[in-house]
């Protein structure tokens, strides 16, 4: 059976503190977390080994016992196992006993005797015994409840002032505030909204992924927001002030005159909320969408055709 090196398992260093392991353990277990990977054996099998690593390195007892243990393996390769809990080197294995043996790791002389569980592996019941709490018996140590997801859609006008909002998640009504600004999927995190802890541990906390519908107006690029406006051929050509409804309300630009289509202008601090920077806004940019006349009466047509004529072009 294979050693199990629990600081590799959980990506830190083996002089890692109580807090660091816990924020490893956190992160990956929320990674592989088998609500978030369904139908994954692989991240299943992960998921397993991040609880067995932390469930020894965040016991100061466990964790000492196991630097014992892993310091000596080298030398166990190099005896092998020998009887009555001793290697042909005659080192003495019983220390590291946990119940059920007779010397060594839970029988025959060997540091990797015992049975495994479901959830701990054979190295671990061997060397702890069962699945942390004793022989056979089930971890009574506290642990973290379990994440919930959920999504909430938004229109762009609501991500863009924000405010109150209620969302339902296993039954339960929920009231968040939005804070403006907010991004298309963006996380927020409402802790301890989430699964009920084991043996008194804290609970998890539910993710709401933000899903922002898209807008017939406006086109958002991070903080700014593009926006066509039409303009009538008579404004395009002589030029002229127009009123334009933005997000915060209506603004009187000016066009100048010969304004080609596509023109584009620039509103600064008329763009989208920085999100937590309260007072910082984006731009918006404004693209001239020049209309030609439709539905041209006889007069119209004559003068159009004389303004044709006076600029030499032949109809």
């Amino acid at each position: 059976m294979d050693y199990k090196d629990y600081y590799k398992i959980l990506g830190i260093e083996k002089t890692a503190t109580t807090e660091q392991i816990k924020k490893a353990y956190r992160k990956l277990a929320r990674q592989y977390h088998p609500d978030v990977n369904p139908n994954d054996a692989t991240s299943e099998q992960k998921f397993k080994e991040i609880n067995e690593a932390n469930e020894v390195l965040s016991d100061p007892d466990k964790r000492q016992k196991y630097d014992q243990f892993g310091a000596d393996y080298q030398r166990y390769e190099q005896t092998g196992a020998g009887g009555a809990g001793r290697g042909p080197g005659g080192f003495d294995w019983s220390q590291y006993a946990q119940g059920g043996g007779q010397g060594g790791f839970g029988g025959g002389g060997s540091p990797f005797g015992g049975e495994g569980s479901d959830d701990f592996s054979d190295f671990f019941s061997s060397m702890f015994g069962g699945m942390g709490g004793g022989a056979g018996g089930r971890s009574t140590r506290p642990g973290a409840g379990q994440d919930y997801q959920a999504d909430l859609e938004l229109t762009l006008e609501e991500a863009y002032h924000g405010g109150p909002r209620t969302i339902t998640v296993q039954g339960k009504n929920l009231r968040l505030t939005i804070q403006p600004g907010v991004a298309d999927g963006q996380t927020i995190r409402l802790r301890d909204q989430g699964g009920p802890g084991r043996n008194g541990g804290p609970s998890g906390s539910l993710l709401i992924t933000l899903r922002i519908l898209p807008d017939a107006r406006y086109v958002r690029t991070g903080d700014d927001l593009t926006q066509d406006v039409p303009v009538s051929l008579y404004r395009a050509l002589l030029g002229g002030s127009q009123t334009v409804e933005t997000l915060s309300g209506s603004v009187k630009i000016t066009i100048k005159p010969e304004s080609v289509n596509g023109t584009r202008l620039r509103l600064r601090g008329k763009g989208f909320p920085v999100y937590r920077q309260e007072g910082k806004f984006g731009d918006l940019y404004l693209r001239l969408n020049v209309q030609l006349p439709q539905h041209l009466t006889d007069q119209e047509k004559d003068l159009i055709k004389q303004l044709a004529q006076l600029r030499g072009e032949e109809i």
